[in-house]
């Protein structure tokens, strides 16, 4: 997954991975994004997780965006 950058997998690995890293710069908890994005906790919490297999849509990754005040096209940076 994580070797292939060109695999859809590697991308959602990537928004994964930036999610929990601008939450965290943000210095909120996933409860505060939850209610500040509007989902609930657990789903804030399987999104952030490396093992979830689900794939956000792009509505929602624009939603959890403006909850963390970044332009969306962060959430798709190269991470180290």
């Amino acid at each position: 997954m994580k070797n292939n950058k060109n695999s859809d997998d590697y991308c959602y690995y990537v928004v994964r991975v930036n999610i929990k890293k601008y939450r965290k710069l943000a210095k909120i908890t996933s409860q505060e994004l939850a209610d500040k994005s509007g989902f609930s906790h657990q789903f804030i919490r399987n999104l952030e997780s490396l093992k979830s297999v689900s794939r956000p849509r792009l509505d929602t990754l624009g939603r959890i965006a403006k909850a963390l005040e970044i332009d969306i096209r962060q959430l798709f940076d190269e991470i180290e």
